[in-house]
């Protein structure tokens, strides 16, 4: 199981997890998320990382103008499209930088279902998607709400990786083992305020999972 910490913001933290053996970092560039980064304090918290762990730029919504400049002042390996992008945005926006890319797709309980979601990831796969990111949907906020979806509509046999996120903590990550799901992305659930990461609860989530 691959695992992704996201929406890092200090120094400290990046430090702990490069330490723990962490996957991939995702540093968030939304200005609305109490855990946005500027390109400037990113490209300073990157120079942690070593060869080998991903870097990923969680954006939403962004213009292919604001993209361009991101790209070209802070070296990032993945974009995260976290918003409402098409398919055909998703290709369009990464081809202007030349980088692979994920998308989330909100679930929405009410509406979704394991072959609607199915059907989702195929469209997102046939634009070129590395991988699709499962979160729960929120009507208010794109993500890092801590909320957590059904898991049992996550499909089996779908034409992309599947990446779990939502409500998700070291007393719960082990039950993913279990899911068809290849990499979790935790929050929230390994912090002690919006953006400060707790060292113990990063420690915590690492051991559950590996």
């Amino acid at each position: 199981m691959q695992v992704k910490f996201c929406g890092l913001t200090q120094s400290e933290d990046v430090k702990n997890a490069v330490a723990l053996g962490i996957d991939a970092l995702g540093f968030v560039f939304y200005p609305p998320s109490p855990r946005a980064v500027s390109a400037e304090q990113a490209s300073e918290l990157i120079k942690q990382v070593p060869a080998f762990i991903s870097v990923v730029a969680l954006v939403v919504n962004i213009e292919k103008e604001a993209l361009v400049a991101l790209a070209q002042s802070t070296p990032f390996d993945v974009i995260q499209f976290h918003g409402d992008e098409t398919p055909m945005q998703c290709q369009s926006l990464a081809k202007a930088v030349n980088k692979r890319w994920i998308k989330a797709l909100r679930i929405n309980k009410d509406k979704d279902t394991s072959d609607s979601i199915r059907a989702q990831v195929a469209e997102f796969a046939d634009a070129g998607a590395s991988s699709i990111l499962l979160d729960a949907y929120h009507k208010q906020a794109y993500g890092g709400t801590g909320e957590r979806f059904d898991w049992s509509l996550i499909p089996d046999n779908v034409s992309l990786p599947i990446i779990l996120a939502g409500g998700l903590t070291a007393d719960n990550v082990s039950d993913t083992l279990k899911l068809p799901v290849y990499a979790v992305d935790v929050s929230g659930g390994i912090e002690s305020a919006k953006g400060i990461k707790d060292v113990d609860k990063m420690s915590a989530f690492i051991k559950a999972v590996k």
